[in-house]
């Protein structure tokens, strides 16, 4: 493309996108088909000339800020519940992606761990600054959706993202694996960043078969142990209790990914979760000092309004 159709292009870009002019009156004032306009607005956005940004309101900020106030939390956004656990997951996504965009700055080392209104996320969130995004925990393929090796590899394909994979299961069959997959280099450098993350994006899990990715691939006398232990949540495989500290078990030891220290260190994470049976999850994870920002949505947000009363 010459200079000359770089410079039409922003022109019948302005005039079609900030002028609101018609394709048909662009044409008749350049001189030129409504074809052709129609072609150099394509061209504008497939090359970035003209971006657009779809920003949904917030549901209720005032009512986000009164509950973060209430549970100890930096901030809380609450986005609408859905018809379904598919449109819920869809509506928090959103949220989701607008809260990453506003606290991933230039230069940010980013750590994203995986579920599946996580990925859904990262079709929302538009281009990033440069920033380095760490993969926080091994893939654990869920059916009907990706995994956490194909989320870091989205990450991958934007420009001036650099990527720190984890090439590795969650869950492997023993300790003694688990502990050989953290000391391979590529796997150890990338879980050695989570030392040192400005943002944290994760997910919380409440610890029942149902809501819970991690929960259906243990045997059931490990499940047992676990609740036993006391366990009502997890994030990126480790678990906690109501008061938000960790519960060890042998499932911990399986585990290659991020700890909950790991993320107690960290600036500023963010913890999403939806439905009424994660609030005590989303609860623990603040007082725990695990996740500082939630993001859930109106039936998580009521749950935890009864459970920290004014």
């Amino acid at each position: 493309m010459t200079q000359n159709d770089s410079n039409l292009m922003v022109e019948v870009s302005t005039d079609y996108y900030l002028d609101g002019k018609s394709k048909v009156e662009i044409a008749r004032d350049r001189g030129i088909s409504r074809f052709q306009v129609a072609r150099l607005l394509t061209q504008a956005r497939d090359q970035g000339v003209v971006r657009i940004e779809i920003t949904p309101p917030r549901v209720d900020g005032e009512r986000g800020a009164r509950l973060a106030a209430r549970l100890g939390a930096r901030e809380i956004l609450i986005a609408a519940s859905g018809q379904d656990p598919t449109a819920t997951r869809e509506k928090v996504a959103v949220e989701l992606a607008l809260a990453a965009r506003e606290h991933i700055t230039e230069g940010a080392t980013v750590g994203v761990s995986w579920s599946r209104t996580v990925e859904a996320a990262v079709r929302h969130i538009g281009p990033l600054p440069h920033c380095d995004v760490v993969q926080l925990v091994g893939a654990l393929p869920v059916e009907g959706s990706g995994n956490s090796l194909g989320l870091i590899n989205t990450f991958a394909q934007m420009p001036g993202v650099r990527t720190w994979p984890v090439w590795s299961p969650l869950l492997v069959a023993d300790a003694a694996t688990a502990a050989g997959m953290r000391r391979q280099p590529e796997i150890a450098d990338a879980l050695a960043r989570a030392d040192h993350l400005d943002v944290a994006i994760v997910a919380i899990g409440h610890w029942s078969e149902r809501t819970s990715t991690v929960y259906p691939q243990i045997s059931a006398e490990e499940q047992r142990a676990a609740t036993e232990a006391g366990a009502i949540a997890e994030c990126s495989g480790r678990l906690f209790d109501a008061e938000g500290r960790p519960v060890r078990t042998s499932l911990d030891d399986r585990v290659v990914g991020v700890t909950l220290e790991q993320l107690a260190a960290t600036p500023r994470v963010i913890a999403i979760g939806y439905g009424s049976a994660v609030a005590p999850g989303l609860a623990a994870a603040v007082h725990g000092g695990i996740a500082d920002t939630l993001v859930m949505d109106d039936a998580a947000a009521t749950a935890l309004e009864s459970l920290t009363p004014a």
